[in-house]
């Protein structure tokens, strides 16, 4: 009788505890899995944007597979294919090369329900992409030039200003919009000449940099200063990301900019990277446009929210961003100008960065 009532307990234990691990996991999956795949960690952006992205999707109860492929294209291809497998429910994705071939991974995840979240890239060629958070990119360029356009008062003097031109990877569809941007506020200077680009070097194929890569970028610039610049000085120069910006000052500090009676040019930048606030701040790169990825993460999550509880997310722009399979509707946000005189306020004030991390 106490064997079959101990045999009893037991049971009744048994059947207590596997409800008990089942209610957990089910709970644990209820909200969904989300796979995040960035391009790399070399970049302090794409380091913040996934963190950011897991941290508010853990906080909502979705479980998170974060990725970063260190700009290999292999690497990524491989780690959403195992999302896939692992059975994520949807894929946000920030591709290296929004031409490497993503389609038929996408495919895949299409046979599978998963939905896909392009995240400040948009993903080319395929039709399964079912939403596009990013920034307002020819807007980052607008603000880039017209900061140009300010400090060196283009609308005033005679001029004319030695500026040369960088452009972003060749690979990555925003790095045009940033150009285009900028030169739709520069062009009529250089057509003016008011602006002098002394290379002849105006077009985006011709100031583009791969993979955005710094080392590139002063290598280049390097090439521009010993060529054209041997007697005259460099106003400005046109950079369209922090990483470049630093490669170009680097070349710039080698030649004797920013000592003596020889001043840095204008030097814009992208992405407001601490190395860079701080070399705003010790007066070496002048400008860079601040997009907070905090906010670009919140608008994926809400995104992909939206779709796992069978809604439609919303956007603010449904015509610009054909990724020549579709027109991918989209969400922009506002980029914003920072330098020496508004970095305080727009950066420590909003938390981005403490007074600490700056060395104040």
């Amino acid at each position: 009788m106490k064997k079959k009532s101990l045999t009893l307990f037991l049971l009744i234990v048994m059947v207590f505890t596997l409800a008990g691990c089942g209610a957990v996991e089910t709970k644990g999956e209820s909200k969904g899995y989300i796979g995040i795949s960035m391009p790399t960690k070399s970049s302090e952006r794409w380091v913040n944007d996934g963190e950011n992205m897991k941290i508010q999707f853990e906080e909502l109860g979705y479980k998170t597979d974060l990725q970063y492929a260190e700009d290999i294209i292999e690497n990524q291809t491989a780690q959403i294919e195992n999302m896939i497998t692992k059975g994520v429910d949807v894929l946000v994705i920030a591709p290296i090369d929004d031409r490497s071939g993503l389609s038929s991974v996408l495919e895949r995840a299409n046979q599978r329900g998963i939905k896909v979240i392009s995240y400040d890239r948009l993903i080319q060629h395929s039709e399964h992409v079912d939403y596009y958070a990013t920034f307002d990119n020819f807007q980052v360029g607008v603000l880039q030039g017209t900061y140009i356009e300010e400090k060196l008062g283009l609308k005033e003097s005679e001029g004319p200003f030695n500026i040369e031109l960088f452009a972003g990877s060749p690979d990555d569809n925003n790095a045009y919009f940033f150009f285009d941007g900028a030169m739709s506020v520069l062009e009529p200077y250089i057509d003016s000449g008011k602006l002098v680009v002394k290379s002849n070097q105006t077009k985006f194929n011709q100031g583009a940099t791969l993979r955005w890569d710094g080392a590139l970028a002063q290598s280049r610039m390097d090439n521009l200063l010993s060529a054209y610049y041997s007697s005259e000085r460099v106003d400005a120069v046109l950079s369209p990301y922090d990483g470049i910006s630093i490669g170009v000052i680097s070349s710039l500090r080698g030649v004797g900019y920013g000592s003596g009676d020889n001043p840095m040019p204008v030097i814009t930048g992208q992405d407001a990277e601490l190395a860079s606030i701080k070399s705003i701040i010790n007066k070496r790169q002048t400008q860079t446009v601040f997009k907070d990825t905090r906010e670009l993460a919140k608008k994926a999550v809400e995104m992909a929210d939206a779709l796992l509880n069978g809604k439609q997310a919303e956007v603010n722009d449904t015509k610009t961003y054909d990724n020549h399979k579709k027109i991918v509707p989209a969400y922009l946000l506002n980029p914003v100008s920072v330098d020496i005189t508004n970095y305080d306020s727009v950066l420590i004030d909003s938390g981005y960065y403490t007074k600490e991390q700056l060395g104040k």
